[in-house]
């Protein structure tokens, strides 16, 4: 299955689908994508409903160029086949799995989104959020060309690591590394955990600047207040950008193997980079309109 690599995916916010005023909320959100989320945000009372929500809502063509994911609750859990069989017929760009330990269960669950007849353009995401499934995360990233995406889950991750939540995010580097180590080495996305303090702009800011440096192509929200930030961190900055088209122009009027740009040294890798920052770049200027 081919990913769009340069499809913006700044900010992807959870909506909890058994709330009807979020996901006609979530239609006015400058998001690059929305999670229906039938798992964490949703009561267990109310699983058959959101399942029903989420499905409609992705057929209703009301969200505009955003990318779609509906999260089901997860393997083993008693909602888990009757949210693939829902979701795989309703299908959105995107299916996310909480707590995906292994590459068999990668291909369990390929092999249960194709047997409910999800369309080829539907994608599988896993979320890697255990100790194991960090350790796995290679074999997961591989299992099946169908799996094009990682989400990591750093409140589960904090949890199982007996470890608190602090400002750098110092006991889930590991983590957070080895699952990017994965995704590049895998060629997939790789979005970033959520932030769960809502009033506390400056660190949130500061976790999208970590994660943004890091390498993650966007991160996770719950609130549409994070979405702005979101946004800004994770596209290219002004600079960025004509510095990328500078890169490009030096590179095009070489006359010899080697070349500078503002004092820098050019190589094929800058290059590389410059090409990756102006696509990004024209992307989101696609997606603004």
């Amino acid at each position: 299955m081919t990913d769009p690599i340069f499809r913006p995916r700044r900010s992807v916010l959870y909506m909890p689908s058994s709330n009807a005023k979020a996901l006609e909320k979530a239609k006015t959100l400058s998001v690059d994508g929305i999670i229906f989320d039938l798992e964490d945000a949703v009561a267990p009372d109310a699983k058959d409903e959101a399942r029903e929500a989420a499905a409609a809502a992705v057929r209703s063509g009301a969200y505009g160029a955003r990318e779609l994911i509906i999260r089901v609750n997860g393997i083993g859990t008693e909602w888990h086949e009757a949210d693939i069989a829902a979701a795989a017929a309703a299908g959105p760009d995107v299916v996310l799995v909480p707590k995906v330990n292994s590459a068999d269960e990668v291909r369990r669950l390929v092999a249960a989104l194709e047997a409910a007849g999800a369309p080829e353009k539907t994608s599988l995401w896993a979320m890697v959020e255990t100790p194991i499934g960090m350790l796995n995360a290679l074999s997961i990233a591989q299992a099946s060309p169908r799996l094009t995406g990682f989400v990591m889950g750093t409140n589960d991750l904090v949890k199982e690591l007996y470890a608190e939540h602090v400002p750098g995010r110092q006991p889930v580097i590991t983590g957070l590394g080895l699952a990017l180590l994965a995704a590049r080495a895998a060629g997939i996305v790789i979005i970033d955990g959520v932030y769960n303090d809502v009033s506390d702009v400056e660190g949130f800011l500061a976790e999208c600047e970590q994660g943004r440096q890091m390498g993650f192509d966007g991160k996770t929200l719950i609130h549409p207040g994070q979405v702005e930030g979101a946004n800004t961190a994770f596209a290219p900055s002004a600079l960025a950008v004509e510095d990328a088209r500078g890169i490009l122009e030096a590179w095009a009027a070489r006359t010899t193997g080697v070349v500078t740009y503002r004092g820098r040294m050019v190589e094929n890798l800058h290059v590389e980079s410059a090409q990756r920052t102006l696509a990004i770049n024209d992307a989101i200027q696609v997606l603004q309109g």
